[in-house]
């Protein structure tokens, strides 16, 4: 019957809500360079309209098997070279960012933009640098490289924003949970992946941070970790 068709897959199966939207990637049709203009146009079309970073595997659905997504990438940088944003990789994705020259007249203009600032107590910055260092590190580590007990609203604030989540339960009594940041951490400061956070022995050296506390034999954990659920 003419138009039966259109209820089923070009294998003859019915089509059911959630098959993959019929779309033409390949785009034979089109010559090398045209295909590939509109394989990068396509690509930034999805990065501009995504308020979170966009993977690779998202990038695959819009463009042809054979197509390189970096080598689109690095071309779609070259042609931003002279406007004020940029496509940068940041939380296993690519996301347009604003150059950092430009933010001072950003902040000047009070408009109101995709990404919220992160708004951080100094006790709540200290903390989310100290798990991202040394994750998985528990409630009851951290106070203990403190010198003062890290409370479990700061704990839950962290979490509340998305920059914590849980990690696996501490081997000390008690089983604690330990803390691990996330994806939204790495977005939210602009970091691919943890590797390009600050290098530790700097900040060691400048005294901001140290591992001392949480390593040997000597760590004491306290008695606070034996009841956390949280």
């Amino acid at each position: 019957m003419a138009g039966s068709g259109a209820t089923r897959t070009h294998r003859g199966r019915k089509s059911r809500p959630g098959d993959e939207i019929l779309y033409d990637r390949e785009l034979e049709d089109l010559p090398p360079e045209l295909r590939w203009r509109e394989w990068m146009l396509r690509v930034e079309a999805v990065i501009f309209a995504s308020a979170e970073p966009v993977t690779r595997e998202t990038l695959a659905r819009v463009v042809g098997k054979s197509c390189s997504i970096e080598l689109l990438i690095d071309d779609l940088r070259e042609e931003l070279r002279s406007r004020p944003y940029d496509i940068v990789a940041v939380a296993g994705g690519w996301q347009h960012r604003s150059r950092s020259a430009y933010a001072s007249a950003i902040r000047a203009s009070q408009v109101p933009t995709r990404s919220f600032p992160v708004l951080l107590t100094e006790q709540e910055a200290a903390v989310l640098a100290a798990i991202a260092y040394l994750q998985p590190v528990t409630r009851g580590e951290l106070s203990t490289m403190f010198g003062k007990e890290v409370s479990r609203d700061t704990i839950a604030s962290l979490r509340d924003g998305g920059f914590l989540g849980s990690g696996p339960r501490s081997p000390t009594p008690g089983a604690p949970y330990s803390y691990v940041t996330t994806k939204h951490f790495l977005s939210a400061f602009g970091l691919e992946t943890l590797r390009d956070l600050p290098d530790l022995e700097r900040l060691e050296d400048a005294g901001l941070l140290s591992r001392q506390a949480l390593e040997g034999d000597a760590l004491e954990v306290h008695e606070s970790d034996a009841s956390e659920g949280d």
